[in-house]
């Protein structure tokens, strides 16, 4: 591949509402575009419904060899890394019971800034932060070259193991399947296996930056939903690991998995080492772009269908095309048809298709039904009145995923007025296997999680730009779920499947999308200057990316033998 991709790359979608500019160098890796025969490209912009995050920082530093130096002395925050002798209180933090919502006044001196007090979970005034200049320092912490890294820790838990323990809380019953399923290949494996992976990634050099991670931002968990209005939008769509963490673990993870789908596909190892650098490069180049831009349009960037013309993915065109038709197609009125049957009082009931779905006896569908009623105060008010059009008419058991089989999850059947089906998923919350390896990579514990449904809704809507309105989370005999619609138009491209061009244009837009899911929650300045304009964080990550590939094709080899 080129050395620098920035030259020739396409841009993030929406940004400001059908204003159209100047082509500047395409920042997630599409290719540029002359003045004669190119096209002008059109942002739009995208109401969402994320809501803000922190930005942390861990306490783990790197010597220039990429060692890890514990001194006692932790990273300065990124959002701002100079507050020394401040009030301990900071925009941002809790506001007490009976305490006033402000922070401090400034100097009265007829200025603003001295009329207009500090107010809490608002921005310092003037507060900046350290942005870019912050994010340039943290190189000499932390040598962008150290991505590269991987050192196998002797204490590693055996793949076996690591598989075993993951079991633990899943329904016996449906163990051997997800066996089943990840012993399919060596990307299958990766699949399940996401916290055998931050064991390993706890261990690798990071910034101290912090960002809301998907947690299992594998290759395979992108793809197309339907927003309020039914269009189409292209976005991570799996969060059930979700935490706040170290930004880079996401990165490595997609790039990882990029490289298992392009060698289970056939693709040359230049093609899949290209497609794991193509996406470290594009999710730098994307947070480069997002810096520049005012806090409110870096938010609101959609990424919709038009985002494989913006990325200039001309080979993977066809591919999102078919998959976006498909999508459109598949909704809670064609799943009903599919795998309901009428019933004599004029109602449906879910069709048993074993191992799949099956029905569930009356007390467990009467349990599902009746958490129906705590999951509604988890959402917003405007939406009660649709809901109460429905009726609630059955519950069935189906299994989803491959590292989710064996944990609890239904599908809900209800029906309108006029018999017109809404198909909710109540699936279980399990704690996010990132959890347990956070301190390792310097970072302090989370505060406790009263809920674990809540946390995968919250992180959720903190990385997208436009969520499922149905979002929301209730309990059931005391085990915690998230709920939400059920085939709400959505689509996904199988990494596996695509042509080797295709997986190039396909690294390129999951990294862009990445990079604007951590800018909701970390500073993009911080990021896009710590990983600068050149090439040096892309090689880095694409050779992590094939060194733990192989070490993921080990383990796999190892657990089908075992099993």
């Amino acid at each position: 591949m080129p050395g620098d991709l920035g030259e020739r790359r396409g841009r993030v979608v929406g940004c400001l509402p059908h204003v159209q500019r100047p082509e500047p160098a395409p920042p997630w890796g599409g290719r540029a575009r002359g003045r004669g025969g190119g096209r002008r490209m059109t942002e739009t912009v995208a109401a969402g419904t994320a809501s803000g995050d922190r930005t942390g920082t861990g306490g783990v530093a790197r010597t220039e060899t990429g060692a890890a130096t514990r001194t006692g002395e932790p990273v300065p925050r990124a959002e701002d890394p100079a507050r020394a002798g401040e009030p301990a209180t900071r925009a941002g933090d809790p506001v007490r019971a009976g305490e006033p919502a402000v922070i401090r006044t400034g100097a009265e001196d007829g200025t603003s800034a001295g009329r207009i007090p500090e107010v809490a979970g608002f921005a310092r005034r003037g507060g900046a932060g350290g942005g870019k200049a912050y994010g340039k320092a943290l190189r000499a912490r932390v040598p962008r070259g150290a991505h590269a890294e991987f050192v196998r820790d002797p204490a590693r838990p055996d793949p076996l193991d690591a598989v075993a323990e993951s079991n633990r809380g899943r329904l016996p019953a449906l163990t051997p399947l997800r066996a089943e399923r990840m012993a399919a290949s060596p990307f299958a494996f990766l699949r399940g296996t996401a916290g055998l992976m931050a064991y390993d990634l706890a261990r690798t050099p990071v910034t101290g930056v912090g960002a809301q991670l998907c947690g299992d931002a594998h290759a395979a968990n992108f793809g197309l939903y339907g927003d309020a209005r039914g269009e189409l939008v292209i976005d991570l769509n799996d969060f059930d690991e979700t935490v706040h963490g170290p930004w880079e673990w996401d990165v490595k993870r997609l790039a990882t998995s990029l490289v298992l789908a392009g060698r289970e596909a056939g693709a040359g190892e230049d093609v899949c080492a290209d497609a794991a650098r193509d996406a470290a490069g594009a999710y730098r180049r994307t947070m480069r772009l997002l810096a520049k831009l005012p806090a409110f349009d870096a938010w609101h960037a959609v990424a919709d269908e038009s985002l494989v013309s913006h990325a200039d993915a001309k080979d993977l065109a066809g591919t999102l095309a078919r998959v976006a038709a498909k999508a459109r197609r598949n909704t809670s009125a064609r799943f009903a048809a599919r795998s309901t049957e009428a019933t004599p009082d004029g109602g449906r009931r879910f069709v048993d298709a074993p191992p799949v779905l099956r029905r569930v006896g009356d007390a467990e569908a009467a349990a599902v039904a009746r958490a129906l009623g705590d999951w509604l105060p988890t959402l917003a008010e405007d939406r009660l009145p649709l809901l109460a059009r429905y009726a609630v008419h059955d519950v069935a058991f189906r299994v989803v995923g491959t590292g989710s089989v064996g944990t609890r999850a239904y599908v809900v059947l209800l029906l309108d007025h006029r018999g017109e089906p809404l198909v909710l998923q109540v699936k279980e919350a399990r704690p996010s296997v990132l959890l347990p390896h956070l301190a390792t990579a310097g970072f302090p514990p989370p505060e406790p999680v009263t809920h674990e449904g809540r946390r995968v809704v919250l992180g959720q809507r903190r990385m997208q730009v436009v969520s499922d309105h149905l979002l929301g989370w209730t309990t059931i005999e005391e085990r915690p779920y998230q709920v939400r619609q059920f085939r709400n138009r959505k689509g996904s491209v199988d990494p596996v499947s695509l042509e080797p061009a295709e997986l190039d244009d396909y690294a390129r837009m999951t990294g862009a999308l990445l990079a604007r899911a951590h800018a909701h929650t970390a500073d993009p300045r911080v990021i896009a200057g710590y990983c600068g304009k050149g090439g040096e964080f892309e090689e880095a990550v694409g050779q992590f990316a094939c060194v733990y590939a192989n070490v993921t094709e080990r383990d796999h080899a190892r657990f089908v033998a075992g099993r």
